[in-house]
């Protein structure tokens, strides 16, 4: 099996590299991740200015290729041109210092670049742990890379996009994987206003929490559970069942 690996930390991050080690087992892995850190970029790309891309070397060997754009560019770089004569079978985004669960999930360029393998058809995992300043990567790529074996085991599995989730705690000890769907509130709504020292106002982003708390069954509470999640994404965002009601809608140009 040959597998695509990327991030958007960037390619020198520790969960990067802990993640390449485990996912040896399980074939061939390619890095290619963004030069610099792309956190929060959702799903750009880079149409204005050139990509370069650099060789990056381990122990005297080449590691990985550094793109200077977004976790989205790399994958889009190395499906349709770096590797386009040697097929993917696997794209794993991470392993994402920080969650990305519930809404946050249209933010994250984590899950940017596991969409963008999707898009091409190839089956995809995003992959993210908890933040924490002695965050355990090796343990979490173990735990990744359990899972990941476990989902491209599936037939079904093919060509799909999924979103893996892991709490510290399911880093300390056996967790239980909870295939759940994302929660859809959102957080962190309010900014605090500042004045620099300049007399210039700035806004600085608060973590709030929602107005009406998420479902029992969403990922953000089996997190907060400590829980490993699973959730199979797509990214059709047509309202179908709005197309249907729209089809008597009196609209003109």
């Amino acid at each position: 099996m040959r597998i695509l690996l990327t991030n958007d930390d960037g390619v020198y991050a520790p969960g990067l590299a802990a993640l390449e080690q485990q996912l040896r087992h399980l074939g061939e892995v390619v890095v290619v991740a963004p030069m610099t850190e792309q956190s929060g970029v959702g799903h750009s790309i880079t149409f204005l200015t050139p990509l370069t891309c650099k060789s990056i070397h381990r122990e005297g060997r080449h590691w990985a290729w550094a793109v200077d754009g977004s976790p989205a560019d790399c994958v889009k770089l190395s499906v349709g041109q770096l590797f386009k004569d040697q097929p993917f079978d696997l794209v794993v985004s991470g392993v994402n210092h920080g969650l990305n669960a519930g809404i946050n999930v249209l933010y994250s360029g984590t899950v940017a670049a596991a969409v963008e393998g999707a898009f091409f058809g190839i089956t995809s995992v995003a992959v993210s742990l908890e933040y924490d300043e002695d965050a355990d990567f090796q343990a979490a790529s173990v735990i990744a890379k359990n899972v990941i074996a476990g989902l491209v085991s599936q037939p079904d599995s093919a060509g799909q996009l999924f979103n893996l989730n892991i709490p510290t705690q399911a880093t300390l000890g056996p967790k239980e994987v909870c295939v759940v769907p994302m929660g859809l509130e959102q957080y962190g709504r309010r900014y605090e206003k500042r004045t620099d020292p300049h007399g210039r106002d700035y806004y600085w982003a608060l973590w709030t929490e929602p107005d009406q708390p998420p479902p029992a069954s969403a990922d953000v509470i089996q997190l907060r559970d400590g829980n490993v999640t699973l959730t199979p994404l797509q990214f059709d965002l047509t309202h179908r069942d709005m197309i249907d009601r729209m089809s008597d809608w009196d609209i003109r140009t």
